[in-house]
């Protein structure tokens, strides 16, 4: 696979952005933006969810996240049936309650100083019940690093109107347990869950489990040779500093996994023949030096198809708090 050039294309909310979300769902400024195909909408048709993390409304900025009280919500959700990519991502609507204009939180936290926040990191859709994968984060400690007490899974079994935290937990008492942050990926027989320590230094490890038990369990973990039921088993599939993570299955070129690498300073697409890999070094499709404070990077799982010259993806950025829509050509 050559990974040819990347252009930055649209805003997906903020300011400027193609579905307005400042005037339509009060979204100033938020970050991450992943994407799961959810299945047909009340409509028939093919469709996404996009949820995002902390988004603030009226009063956000001038830059970062803050203040709370500009409408802090701790994570967000999204539709689109967008299928042009070519000038942006485009949203339909936002899950809001109420009768609010603004869009709602949805996955539920507690004040500070129990938890800071709750942050969602990948969902997943699975015989039209949606999955959430969130941290609960205790204390931020500078660039790249915060604590988190547990990480868990949340649920929607109405269509994403409402969510409701179940098992299995992570927890995290020595700050080390490597399923904090979450990335779903998906087979005709596996729901794979990537996760990493708290933090963006640190490789990535790999379980496994049925469709039908994602909240049940065994969930199993690759050793490096097989699957195994201990998690403190398992060895790392992606090597080095993976911070936010997004991986598919791709129709061309076998499985494909973007994340940040905060040292390096750079967001990077790797590739493999088999979601235990091995997995390549990665080549970077966006640098902190075009893009200061860029992070994230998740790939719309509607362009991942062998036909597909390019795959499209959201990219965070600090400074300006929002998200935004990025393409990468693919060749090969």
């Amino acid at each position: 696979m050559i990974v040819g050039a990347t252009e930055l294309i649209s805003r997906v909310t903020g300011p400027g952005s193609l579905s307005d979300t400042p005037g339509r769902f009060d979204i100033h400024g938020t970050d991450l933006g992943f994407i799961w195909d959810a299945g047909p909408g009340a409509d028939g048709r093919p469709r996404c969810l996009v949820m995002f993390g902390d988004t603030y409304g009226q009063g956000w900025g001038p830059a970062g996240a803050g203040p709370s009280s500009a409408n802090w919500r701790k994570n967000v959700l999204l539709s689109s049936t967008d299928t042009d990519f070519t000038d942006g991502l485009q949203f339909d609507a936002a899950v809001t309650r109420n009768g609010q204009r603004s869009a709602s939180q949805l996955i539920s936290s507690l004040p500070k100083p129990v938890e800071h926040t709750v942050i969602p990191n990948s969902g997943i859709t699975v015989h039209g019940v949606h999955y959430v994968h969130w941290m609960s984060v205790l204390s931020w400690l500078g660039p790249g690093r915060w604590r988190t007490s547990h990480a868990g899974l949340a649920v929607s079994v109405d269509d994403g109107l409402t969510w409701h935290k179940r098992r299995p937990l992570w927890w995290n008492p020595s700050g080390r347990n490597r399923f904090q942050i979450g990335c779903f990926a998906a087979d005709a027989d596996w729901v794979y869950l990537f996760g990493t320590t708290n933090g963006r230094y640190g490789p990535a490890y790999l379980s496994r489990v049925r469709p039908a038990e994602i909240t049940s369990g065994p969930y199993t973990y690759f050793d490096g040779q097989g699957w195994v039921g201990s998690r403190r088993r398992a060895r790392p599939v992606l090597s080095g500093n993976v911070g936010e993570l997004s991986v598919m299955p791709h129709e061309r070129y076998g499985w494909l996994a973007m994340h940040l690498d905060e040292t390096r300073g750079e967001i990077l697409l790797r590739q493999a023949p088999a979601v235990t890999g091995p997995w390549t070094e990665g080549v970077p499709v966006a640098t902190f030096a075009q893009y200061p404070g860029l992070y994230g990077g998740f790939i719309h799982p509607w362009t991942v198809g062998a036909d597909d010259p390019a795959i499209y993806w959201t990219m965070s950025r600090w400074g300006d708090y929002d998200v935004f829509w990025m393409r990468t050509e693919l060749s090969g």
